[in-house]
C-alpha cells in the first residue's frame, strides 16, 4: 500500500455524550439547557470546489511561512497556476522521517481528507514528488492565533475576539467528538484564521479515536506521542495515566488553558519546570484567569484572581512579562484589562480538576459568553483583528528557489521550528 492509500471507512453510529451533573464549586448558571447549535457544515468554501492537481509543476513556491513537525516540514505560500489562487503547501522530506513519523503523517493526511467541516482545516490534495510529501491546504491569511499574539497582541486579545475564536473551535470539537475522536492538542498555534475571519482547527496529528473493535469506548488510555511539547495544555487525567483513562472532556480542559493563553498572550505554566507543572496539575492546585493592569508601567501590579489563589500563569511569568514590557516596544493599552464574570466562569468550568464536572463541548457552546460571537459578522471580525495584516497584503518576501535540487538543499538545513503549524 502506498503512502496515500487508505482503507475504507465505514460509517458508525455514535451516541451523543450526555452532560454531566453540575459541580458544586463552579456555577453552571450561564450554561443553557437548550440544544447546542448544529455543527454540520452549511456552506462549502469556493476554494474547496477547485480541483488541485497532484503535480508539483502546477505550483509556484513563493515564500516560507515557517517550520513544523520536528523541523522536518517547511510551510510555504504558493500559487496554483491553473486558477491563480494562493495556497499553503507543507513539504516534508520523508527520507528524514522515521517509521513513526511517516505513520503519523499518513494518519494526518487521511484524516484531513476524511473530515468535512468549515472549522477544520482540510487539505486540497496530497501527493509525493520524489521523496517529498506535498500537502496543499487553503492559505489561512491571518495565520495562527499564536502568531497573532506574538506579532500584534502581545498582552492578549479582546474578549470579543476570544469569544469568536473559541466559538469556532468548539464547533469543530463538537464535530470531532461526534465522529468519535479526541483532539488532545488544542492550543493557539493550532487555531488558524482565514482572510475572511473563518476559524479553522488543525493539529490533527494528535487525534485519538475512541472507536475500538467497531464500538465506541467510554474512555481511552493512550498518551500523545508529542506530549512533551503540549504539556501545559494537557488535562490532569491525560497526564495521570491511571485505570480511569480519559474522554472528550480532556479537550474542554485544553480549551480553558487556550482561553488563558489568548487572554494574556502567555501560556499558563510556561515558566514552570515540567516536573513541578506535572505535580501541580495532578495535585489539583487551583488556578483561574489572571486579571492584569498592563499599562502604564508606573503602578503596574497584578490583581489577585477572584478565587484568591494563584492564577496558574505564575509569578515568574508575570515578572518575565514586566521585563519584556520594559525592553520591547508595544502598543499602549488604553485601559486596565479586567475580564468579565462570564469569561471567568467559562475558564473555571473548563479547567476543573475532575473531568466529570466539566461541560462537554456541546454544552459549552450554549454558554452565555458566546452570545456575542453569534452576532459577529465578517466586517466586525476583521475590525476585531486590527491591526493584524493578512499575509497576502504583507510586503513581498524573498522567494524560495524553484529548482528542486536547490529547494531540497535549502529546506534540509536545520532551523528552529516555527509555531506556524498546519
Amino acid at each position: 500500500m502506498s503512502f496515500l492509500d487508505c482503507l475504507c471507512v465505514t460509517q458508525t453510529l455514535v451516541e451523543t455524550l450526555s452532560s454531566q451533573d453540575p459541580s458544586d464549586g463552579v456555577s453552571h448558571q450561564y450554561l443553557s439547557s437548550e440544544p447546542a447549535p448544529c455543527s454540520t457544515p452549511t456552506k462549502v468554501p469556493a476554494e474547496e470546489k477547485t480541483i488541485y492537481a497532484s503535480d508539483a509543476s502546477h505550483y509556484q513556491l513563493l515564500s516560507e511561512l515557517g517550520r513544523g513537525f520536528n523541523n522536518h516540514s517547511l510551510i510555504a505560500t504558493a500559487r496554483h497556476h491553473p486558477c491563480s489562487r494562493l495556497v499553503a503547501i507543507r513539504l516534508t522530506n520523508l527520507d528524514r522521517c522515521g517509521d513513526e513519523d511517516v505513520r503519523a503523517l499518513q494518519n494526518e493526511v487521511l484524516r484531513t481528507r476524511l473530515f468535512s467541516h468549515p472549522n477544520i482545516l482540510r487539505s486540497h490534495v496530497a501527493f509525493l514528488s520524489s521523496s517529498w510529501l506535498w500537502v496543499v491546504t487553503p492559505l489561512m491569511d491571518f495565520g495562527s492565533a499564536e502568531c497573532l499574539l506574538r506579532t500584534y497582541f502581545p498582552d492578549g486579545m479582546s474578549e470579543s475576539l476570544i469569544a469568536y475564536i473559541l466559538y469556532g473551535v468548539l464547533q469543530a470539537l463538537v464535530y470531532l467528538h461526534g465522529m468519535g475522536f479526541i483532539h488532545r492538542s488544542i492550543k493557539a498555534s493550532h487555531i488558524l484564521l482565514s482572510g475572511d475571519g473563518r476559524v479553522c482547527l488543525t493539529g490533527l496529528r494528535s487525534l485519538c479515536s475512541m472507536m475500538q473493535h467497531g464500538k465506541r469506548s467510554r474512555v481511552v488510555f493512550d498518551i500523545p506521542e508529542n506530549s512533551a511539547s503540549i504539556l501545559p495544555w494537557l488535562s490532569p487525567e491525560v497526564l495521570r495515566q491511571d485505570l480511569h483513562g480519559y474522554d472528550v472532556k480532556s479537550d474542554s480542559y485544553s480549551l480553558g488553558i487556550t482561553a488563558c493563553e489568548l487572554a494574556s498572550g502567555r501560556v499558563p505554566f510556561q515558566n514552570v519546570h515540567p516536573t513541578l507543572m506535572l505535580l501541580q496539575k495532578l495535585s489539583g492546585t487551583p488556578f483561574s484567569l489572571l486579571d492584569t493592569t498592563p499599562f502604564p508601567l508606573q503602578g503596574l501590579r497584578l490583581k489577585a484572581s477572584r478565587s484568591g489563589v494563584d492564577s496558574g500563569i505564575g509569578e515568574s511569568v508575570a515578572a518575565s512579562s514586566l521585563m519584556r514590557t520594559m525592553t520591547a516596544e508595544r502598543p499602549q493599552s488604553p485601559a486596565p484589562k479586567n475580564f468579565s464574570s462570564l469569561f471567568h466562569n467559562l475558564v473555571e468550568l473548563c479547567i476543573q480538576q475532575e473531568p466529570e464536572k466539566r461541560p462537554s463541548a456541546s454544552s459549552l457552546l450554549t454558554h452565555t459568553f458566546f452570545r456575542q460571537a453569534k452576532m459577529q459578522s465578517k466586517e466586525t471580525v476583521l475590525d476585531l483583528l486590527q491591526p493584524a495584516i493578512p499575509l497576502s497584503s504583507l510586503p513581498a518576501r524573498p522567494r524560495l528557489p524553484t529548482a528542486s535540487a536547490h529547494f531540497i538543499s535549502a529546506t534540509s538545513q536545520g532551523r528552529a521550528s516555527s509555531p506556524w503549524e498546519f
